[in-house]
């Protein structure tokens, strides 16, 4: 079933969504990030991958620093209509810290 930027439940979660960023050839977990509707938006428009950052509170383009763009291939959206998930092409790691993926740390017992 299709759906459209309207059908997405911003209001659910103080008009943040989550997305799960996976690479769209090995669907390996890169990231995961929030978005609001303006930046949902703007990843249709524009093909790269733009989020709303929770601590800088703003937007931003994955990449516009770092030059590690993520070209998005498509969008899924879960059954609730309250997730994303954005299969991407990316050009570099996925984590600022330099690691390919973000999650790399393992939880101790």
């Amino acid at each position: 079933m299709n759906k459209k930027i309207n059908d997405i439940d911003f209001a659910k979660s103080e008009g943040l969504v989550p997305v799960i960023v996976q690479d769209v050839h090995s669907r390996e977990v890169l990231t995961l990030a929030y978005v609001n509707k303006e930046s949902l938006e703007l990843t249709q428009k524009t093909g790269n991958s733009w989020f709303w950052s929770r601590s800088r509170n703003k937007l931003w383009m994955k990449g516009e620093e770092s030059g590690n763009i993520q070209k998005v291939k498509e969008i899924l959206v879960d059954c609730d209509s309250d997730a994303i998930i954005y299969l991407v092409e990316p050009s570099g790691p996925a984590c600022h810290t330099g690691e390919k993926v973000c999650f790399h740390n393992i939880l101790e017992k």
